[in-house]
């Protein structure tokens, strides 16, 4: 029923124009046929029939919007406009204010006072006050039966309604509802504490806490959890994405129980505040099994703590659903196959270098073969591969520990990071001595790899006829397919990407933010790779000390697809965005 008012709405517009004379009956037909297909939203086809331009569409909408013909689902639906700039021309057209909840501190304790479920019925946020006035975001700054019922509700304010995007209106709300959970479970926290052992282990609520900051980091997508205590509060941030987002701030009194809690769970000493530590545990999360690395790290304030998390299904991914660029696959796989050498994964931390090597893995394992592995730490078990941790307490380097794998006479070996010049050197002996090695190094680009073995003091000569192939990669946001908008390339951006794209026909988008990806614009991560196989011709160059350049050049020249190629392809086909492509793959 709604998705028809919602069309009826939309619809009204086109009526509209028809009726002030603006289009004709033919045109009015031919917008409702185009639309019907489905192949364009209302506000492209209004643009692209040049009835409007962007600036009057722009005013067209916020008359419909005024006269009641549209709704704010109508705009996001219908209209390639964004809404804040829709928000900004309306309240200038209706002398009426606006606000952007994401730019202002947004006091959070005035909604708290009237509670959630008056705020969530009203649909509004009172977000701002001052001696003689309370300010409220709300979705329709003229319905008259609202501003009574905030009147009610402020006896002792003057009331300042502000318009503002629904979705920011209902993130805030939302962030009401969390704190005022966490507010209770603070509570029962505090008068556990007052009621049995001051360290607060036995306290259930603590419990309830961490399994509720774990819940809340797995929804919201993260990959670590990070504790900080600062001279007032205790912050709990997430990165998701990659980025860090906050996502809980407690008072200071709950994060001593709480730090204690998580060390306790990952068998750490809870006395040794002085000196890092190192921990892992399981724990099943809606119905679903995680591992958690834990680390802590004594700061001015306490003790850092930062957990890793590690879901255990990811351990089965294939190596085709890593989402490579075909003739990137079509290499690197085939490098698998070579019966020894070594095969190099490149880049920063947390660019997915360790799951790709899982992957390939998991791809050549079988019962014919031995593959054994030295990791630091081993972060997800598999079957059929036999994994080595290192641990420094007992001597266990990278470096012993691959003396000791080669005695067992593997076929595959894995080495989850060269660190050192003896790792390198034990793990090039391997590889020229009939045994396939897996690695990885953090380089920026495949061909930098090479300059940094021999930097490394690894002999050229060896180098070119151990090495098989270089995977460089990271991880590249993608674009929300919510709430992502078409934009338009600069002349310089063209210029940069023209030499990738073969056609015109692509559709680039830009980030706007939405409930569904937390208002960040951006949803999930995807690698972006080039891989350097290395032929006779580079392994000759390699042997000769030929430069980075000449390589390079070389390469490009026999088909080398580089990183920044990937990403560029990615952003053309609507998966991410250009800022994205600069910032994670120009070198």
């Amino acid at each position: 029923m709604d998705s028809l008012v919602e069309e009826r709405n939309s619809l009204g517009l086109v009526d509209f124009l028809f009726e002030n004379k603006i289009i004709d009956q033919d045109k009015h037909n031919q917008i409702l046929e185009e639309y019907e297909e489905g192949s364009d939203d209302l506000g492209s086809i209004l643009l692209k029939s040049k009835i409007v331009n962007k600036e009057t569409l722009i005013l067209l909408i916020i008359e419909a919007f005024k006269n009641g013909i549209l709704t704010i689902p109508d705009i996001y639906k219908d209209f390639s406009i964004d809404i804040d700039l829709f928000l900004e021309k309306f309240s200038v057209a209706t002398s009426t204010d606006y606000v952007d909840l994401y730019s202002v501190a947004v006091n959070y304790t005035l909604g708290a006072k009237i509670g959630f479920e008056k705020i969530s019925k009203l649909n509004v946020l009172p977000y701002d006050q001052d001696d003689l006035n309370i300010y409220i975001a709300v979705k329709d700054p003229f319905d008259i039966t609202l501003q009574d019922q905030l009147h009610r509700l402020f006896r002792n304010k003057l009331i300042k309604v502000a318009i503002a995007n629904p979705e920011q209106i209902e993130k805030h709300i939302h962030n009401i509802e969390v704190s005022e959970s966490v507010k209770d479970l603070i509570i029962s926290i505090r008068r556990e504490l007052t009621m049995t052992s001051s360290d607060g282990l036995e306290s259930s609520g603590i419990l309830k806490l961490i399994e509720l900051i774990l819940k809340t980091a797995i929804i919201s997508g993260g990959s670590d959890i990070h504790v900080e205590p600062s001279e007032t509060s205790c912050i709990v941030r997430c990165r998701i994405d990659g980025m860090l987002k906050e996502i809980f701030v407690f008072d200071k009194d709950i994060y001593p129980p709480l730090a204690s809690r998580i060390k306790l769970l990952a068998n750490l000493d809870i006395a040794e505040k002085r000196k890092p530590q190192d921990g892992r545990f399981s724990a099943t999360v809606m119905e679903k099994g995680y591992d958690f690395r834990m680390s802590t790290l004594p700061i001015m304030t306490g003790e850092s703590i930062v957990m890793r998390i590690l879901d255990k299904s990811k351990v089965m991914i294939k190596l085709e659903s890593l989402g490579m660029h075909p003739e990137n696959y079509a290499k690197f796989r085939g490098a698998m196959d070579a019966p020894y050498g070594i095969i190099f994964v490149t880049g920063p931390t947390g660019s997915g270098k360790t799951t790709t090597l899982y992957a390939g893995l998991n791809a050549i394992k079988n019962v014919k073969t031995k593959i054994i592995t030295v990791e630091d730490p081993v972060e997800y078990q598999m079957n059929l591969i036999q994994q080595t941790q290192v641990n420094n307490k007992a001597n266990l380097t990278f470096a012993s520990a691959l003396r000791s794998i080669l005695r067992q006479d593997p076929d595959i070996v894995m080495i989850g990071e060269v660190r050192d010049k003896e790792t390198l050197q034990i793990a090039v002996e391997a590889s020229l001595t009939g045994h396939l090695v897996f690695s990885t190094l953090h380089t920026n680009d495949a061909v930098s790899a090479v300059t940094r073995i021999v930097d490394m003091g690894i002999e050229p000569y060896l180098i070119s006829g151990a090495l098989v192939a270089i995977q460089a990669q990271r991880l590249i946001r993608k674009v929300c397919p919510h709430c992502r908008l078409k934009t338009e390339l600069t002349e310089g951006i063209k210029k940069d990407f023209g030499k990738f794209l073969s056609t015109s026909n692509y559709i680039f988008y830009k980030p706007k933010g939405c409930d569904k990806c937390m208002q960040t614009g951006y949803a999930g991560r995807e690698m972006v790779s080039e891989v350097l196989v290395i032929d006779d011709t580079i392994a000759s160059m390699i042997a000769r000390g030929t430069s980075k350049e000449e390589i390079s050049e070389y390469a490009i020249n026999n088909g080398f697809v580089s990183m920044f190629q990937d990403a560029a392809l990615r952003a053309a086909k609507g998966k991410t965005t250009v800022e994205e492509v600069y910032r994670v793959a120009k070198s």
